[in-house]
């Protein structure tokens, strides 16, 4: 009596076994080519529409006319510099420029250590009423600036600061600095409490521990902050305009109005001059952006 034994088809098709094909596994986070192409071309659609305003700025800045903008097509063939030379040459472009940094750096440099300060006391310390006081800080952002026009105003005549770049810094430091202790107060959370122990037992004072110990660590907060501070003065405009009476102390918010009249509106020059205006801008946020991503996303957890 013979036995015959038959191959199972499932032998045959065991994972690994010869004339087999493996589907290669994905892996976590990995996209399939639709879901890449589909990614890649909104992001795309998205830098394009982030570019457009800038681009179509620098296009009406070429054009030599005031009323180019309202025929954009015929830039093309008359495109110039003129523009540009016409503003540094024959406004006061360099007495803006100066009136900015002055005020922008100045409100960078006293909003960001006062902010400092606060957040890092507010961090660390435990004294009556420190939850609250930083609910106090966003308080003081409820009014709108009208409200805060008349009262300011005020008190910069009071002080005799009225047309004067330090009554325009204290201004936008009590915008500034209310955003910035929150911002730098999340960021030190983040800092272990162990670095501060540890000054300590080097002998450090509390303001040593702060300045030698914890800034270094905080760098990207910080740079995150002084680049808030330096955008809320370098863009405003309706206390610079309020506030600085003489033509010469006029920021390029300001400035810019100069351009556009009750009866004639110059847009050609606005346009060279924006452009003109976003070189600064760019240059302080090169410097900073290498902490700037980090330095907004680590206050917000606590580890």
């Amino acid at each position: 009596m013979s036995t015959t034994t038959v191959e199972t088809p499932a032998a045959a098709t065991a994972p690994g076994a010869p004339g087999t094909r493996r589907r290669p596994a994905r892996r976590r986070g990995e996209n399939t080519p639709l879901g890449s192409l589909v990614s890649h071309g909104v992001l795309i659609a998205a830098s394009l529409i982030a570019l457009f305003p800038i681009a179509w700025l620098v296009f009406l800045s070429l054009g030599p006319d005031k009323d180019d903008y309202l025929h954009p097509a015929g830039i093309w063939r008359k495109m110039t510099f003129a523009n540009y030379a016409f503003v540094l040459q024959h406004t006061e472009f360099f007495d803006w420029l100066k009136s900015s940094l002055i005020v922008s750096l100045g409100t960078t440099v006293i909003g960001v250590l006062i902010a400092a300060t606060t957040g890092y006391a507010v961090s660390r310390m435990r004294f009556p009423g420190y939850r609250k006081f930083m609910w106090v800080l966003l308080v003081t952002q409820m009014f709108p600036v009208a409200v805060l026009m008349v009262p300011m105003y005020q008190i910069l005549s009071d002080l005799r600061l009225v047309d004067s770049y330090l009554g325009l810094v204290l201004v936008y430091c009590t915008t500034a600095v209310p955003y910035c202790a929150w911002l730098l107060k999340g960021y030190f959370d983040t800092i272990p409490f162990e670095i501060d122990e540890a000054g300590r037992v080097d002998g450090l004072s509390p303001f040593g521990t702060f300045a030698r110990l914890i800034l270094p660590l905080a760098r990207p907060g910080l740079a995150v902050a002084a680049f808030y501070s330096f955008l809320t003065a370098f863009g405003e405009v309706a206390f610079a305009s309020t506030f600085m009476l003489s033509d010469t102390k006029y920021t390029f918010a300001v400035g810019l109005q100069t351009f556009v009249s009750e009866h004639d509106a110059q847009r050609n020059l606005m346009a060279a001059t924006a452009v003109l205006i976003a070189i600064p801008v760019s240059a302080f946020f090169y410097l900073v952006q290498k902490n700037l991503v980090t330095g907004l996303t680590a206050g917000g957890t606590k580890g």
